[in-house]
């Protein structure tokens, strides 16, 4: 499975790097309806991931006790870590 996901909610760019994530879940807990746990205990996005408010979708995010989600503004800049 790849170690990288990527993609586009909100205007913004959100990665997750597998290789770093430990599966805390804070970003579960925050947006929900945009990631789960998978089965290998770590952190993927839902199938189908809506929208949602810019300021949480950073906050959830921000949350990672070990960076391993990357967000990146329209313009490509990094906001997050």
């Amino acid at each position: 499975m790849e170690a990288t996901r990527e993609r586009e909610i909100s205007g913004l760019t959100i990665r997750i790097d597998r290789d770093l994530c430990i599966g805390s879940g804070n970003c579960v807990n925050l947006a929900p309806e945009i990631f789960e746990i998978d089965e290998e205990n770590l952190v993927d996005f839902l199938g189908d991931t809506p929208d949602i408010d810019q300021d949480r979708l950073v906050e959830a995010c921000m949350l990672c006790p070990v960076d391993a989600l990357i967000v990146e503004n329209a313009d490509g800049d990094q906001v997050v870590p």
